[in-house]
Parts: C-alpha cells; sequence; structure tokens
C-alpha cells in the first residue's frame, strides 16, 4: 500500500510539472528563441537536460519523501516544491538572459547578437524585451582613432563591433552593399545538401540571393530580395 500511495504522489507530480515544462517549452521555443535562432544559439540541448532533470527529479524526491500520515508531509513537499521552482525559474532566467535580440549587418554578413553579449547602452536602439530586430553596425567610423580602437577591441578581447551598441545604426542596405556582398543562392549547394536547399528555395520563391549569419553554436543562412531590399527568411542552411 505505502509503494501504492508513492506511486500515485509521484504521478501526480509528474503530471504537474510535465505541464509546466510544457508551458515552458513553448514559450523557450516559439517566442524567446524561434526557430532556427535556437539551433543557432545551441540553447536546445542545454534547455532540454535542464526541463528533464527538474521535471525528473522533483517526483523522484515526491516518492522518496511520501508517507500517507506522516506529520512533516506537507512541509517535505512545500520544500520540494519550491526547490524545483526555483531551479526553473533560475534556469528560465539564464535563457531569457542569452536570448538573441539584434540580428546586425556588418560588413558583409549578419550577427546574432544575444542579449548578455551587448556591451553599452544606446537609447536609440533599446535592447528588445522579446523577439530579434535588424540592425546595422557602422564599421566605416569618421576618424583613423576611432578605426584604431574598433580594432584593437576586435583583436584583442573578440569584442565585435556588433556587439557593441554604440555602432547601432537603422538597418538600411544599399544597392551597391546588396550587389557587391551578397552570395548567390547556388553557392548553398556547396555546403549543403542539393534536395534540401531546392527544397527551402521553393518554400521562400522571392529570394533570390543570400548573406551569412554567423552565430555562436551554428551559422545560419538569411535569404534576400536584392529587388525589395528586404530579408525574406532565416534558414537553417550551412553558409559557408
Amino acid at each position: 500500500m505505502l509503494i501504492k500511495d508513492k506511486l500515485k504522489a509521484a504521478a501526480i507530480h509528474l503530471l504537474l510539472s510535465s505541464v509546466l515544462a510544457l508551458l515552458c517549452f513553448m514559450l523557450v521555443f516559439f517566442m524567446i528563441y524561434p526557430s532556427p535562432l535556437a539551433q543557432a544559439t545551441g540553447v536546445s540541448g542545454l534547455f532540454l537536460i535542464m526541463l528533464g532533470v527538474d521535471v525528473v527529479l522533483g517526483p523522484a524526491l515526491t516518492f522518496i519523501v511520501y508517507k500517507k500520515n506522516k506529520k512533516t508531509l506537507k512541509m517535505d513537499l512545500l520544500v520540494i516544491v519550491l526547490i524545483q521552482l526555483s531551479a526553473l525559474c533560475y534556469g528560465m532566467y539564464s535563457m531569457y538572459q542569452g536570448r538573441p535580440v539584434w540580428i546586425a549587418y556588418t560588413v558583409d554578413r549578419f550577427e546574432l547578437v544575444r542579449a548578455n553579449d551587448i556591451i553599452g547602452a544606446n537609447q536609440k536602439y533599446p535592447t528588445p524585451w522579446l523577439g530579434t530586430k535588424y540592425i546595422s553596425v557602422e564599421t566605416r567610423v569618421k576618424t583613423a582613432n576611432e578605426q584604431l580602437e574598433m580594432m584593437l577591441e576586435e583583436s584583442q578581447s573578440g569584442i565585435s563591433p556588433a556587439q557593441q551598441s554604440k555602432y547601432y545604426r537603422p538597418f538600411v542596405l544599399t544597392k551597391f552593399e546588396i550587389e557587391t556582398r551578397s552570395k548567390s543562392l547556388e553557392l548553398l549547394k556547396q555546403f549543403n545538401d542539393n534536395h534540401l536547399v531546392e527544397k527551402i528555395l521553393k518554400q521562400n520563391p522571392k529570394a533570390d540571393v543570400y548573406f551569412p549569419l554567423k552565430a555562436n553554436a551554428v551559422d545560419m543562412t538569411v535569404l534576400f530580395n536584392k529587388q525589395t531590399g528586404r530579408v525574406v527568411k532565416i534558414v537553417d542552411l550551412r553558409p559557408w
């Protein structure tokens, strides 16, 4: 009977934990890290491990401590729930801090910038609370000293201009930039399965060129329409 009660309590806890985990999953992968940015940042594996441990650990502890007539049962279960929720909240907060916020165009590519990558504050371009926005990075600075400073920062500290909000400008690509720096869609077949490339391009008929998207985990491809000067879609194809 004791084992049966323990299993029942653990099953209820597992069901409630699974519902909460599903809500967190939807929040992360549909709002904070929409596809394919989850793959680009490498968050998928970490999130699933965190969620798996949290979902399994709570019910397991409930199974261990549960005893129907135990005087401290309510307190024990409360402590377990608080520990579980605290771990989940900390994990979700960490995920939120590392969320992708800017897709920054710089020189001949886009860079995916996460919230915790940004150095400095720019009142004109505040960090988005949710979702990603496009931005351009000013690399043609006014003086030789500014150019030297930018080069030293990147070479010595590994800090890209895309991470420094002081260089942010409205996202606009000139016709010259599109014509000279975009890449032919045919190049994608050199780095990806041909059938996959054809399938994705068929789904995005407005795309006629592409730009690479540099990310911290997996680089992606930004499909682009050079006639309109607009992004068509970010897709899970290797750009180089």
